[in-house]
């Protein structure tokens, strides 16, 4: 059975809704004009502090104020639920993984603490043996360290990595592992562009992808 590990945000939930709030919460203390939903989807992928680097500069906010609107977002961040919720279809696949004897995981840029408050959430805590947040080890992706760390407390068996993002590809391309891209998530480019070794669009296709990969790994 394979060991798969999830990127989270715009891979299995769509977190950028309550992201957007938040966001626009902390411009609106610094008396800044808000930012879009899109942009907000544009800004994630990163890490929270890359997030409000790239907001402070679409509102030309200077870098003086990177570490005090950061504790200002990351104190809202711990609670920003409310609009989150799973792709549709996410629940049925881990089920349907799960039951075929796979061991799943998380590593994704999101700090851990939100992260495990968002998996409680949405109800998606259960179905993950392994979670690593963005600042679970001193680096993050696309260093691959997190993705190798979690692929081996995982234990034994093909390794697969899902994500939605150019730094989810480069996170596998650096650990040398099968990428399979989710398509309808906060990508900057054009799938063709992004280096994958699977592509999906609808959750009801995964689990053929990973039967396929498995096959081909074995």
């Amino acid at each position: 059975m394979a060991r798969i590990v999830f990127d989270l945000d715009g891979t299995l939930i769509d977190s950028a809704p309550d992201i957007h709030v938040i966001a626009n919460q902390v411009l609106a203390d610094e008396g800044a004009e808000p930012i879009t939903l899109a942009q907000a989807r544009d800004f994630i992928g990163n890490g929270a502090a890359v997030f409000v680097a790239r907001m402070r500069a679409a509102r030309g906010i200077g870098d003086h104020r990177q570490d005090h609107m950061l504790a200002q977002f990351t104190r809202r961040y711990d609670s920003a639920t409310e609009l989150t919720r799973p792709y549709p279809g996410v629940v049925a696949a881990l089920e349907r993984l799960i039951a075929a004897g796979h061991k799943l995981g998380i590593c994704t840029n999101k700090p851990i603490r939100p992260t495990r408050i968002v998996l409680q959430a949405t109800g998606l805590a259960g179905y993950f043996d392994v979670v690593y947040g963005g600042d679970s080890l001193p680096v993050h992706k696309p260093d691959p360290r997190p993705l190798d760390t979690a692929l081996a407390d995982l234990g034994e068996g093909p390794e697969i990595y899902v994500g939605d993002s150019e730094v989810d590809a480069e996170t596998a391309q650096r650990a040398l592992v099968p990428f399979i891209l989710f398509t309808e998530g906060y990508r900057k480019t054009a799938p063709a562009l992004i280096p994958h070794t699977a592509a999906f669009s609808n959750y009801d296709d995964l689990f053929g992808l990973i039967n396929m990969l498995e096959t081909e790994a074995a």
